[in-house]
């Protein structure tokens, strides 16, 4: 099961080059790069590892590609995403980010909905081998 989380999860992988053009895009338009890593995509999981520090002072894509690279040394069958902040008065949030790099076996979850009271159900979200 493919992990669907960020922006492009539903396409293909991006390969180096389209990585690079999308991080050219975020400092062209003054967002601050951070690289986040996890073993644990649960969708609950919003709180990723911070690789290093946001880059907020960085206007070149090789640098970024630098640090993304160091990440996926260290840490070679995880996810990896790139997050691109807006720090502009009014924003200041996560504008985009997409995952990088998969590990070899992605993990499946299920989820079981139950019928209780009224009309209310429950939802019970579950990883399965």
């Amino acid at each position: 099961m493919r992990i669907t989380q960020g922006c492009f999860s539903y396409l293909p992988d991006l390969d180096e080059d389209q990585i690079k053009a999308q991080v050219e895009y975020c400092l062209r338009n003054d967002w601050a790069i951070g690289v986040e890593y996890t073993d644990d995509p649960h969708p609950r999981n919003t709180y990723w590892e911070m690789w290093g520090h946001p880059m907020f002072d960085l206007k070149d894509a090789a640098g970024v590609m630098m640090e993304l690279n160091a990440c996926r040394k260290a840490h070679p069958d995880v996810y990896i995403k790139l997050i691109a902040f807006d720090s502009l008065r009014g924003f200041e949030t996560v504008r985009m980010s997409f995952i990088v790099q998969r590990p070899k076996v992605e993990p499946h979850f299920t989820m079981t909905r139950t019928e209780v009271r009224g009309r209310t159900v429950n939802i019970t979200m579950s990883e399965r081998a």
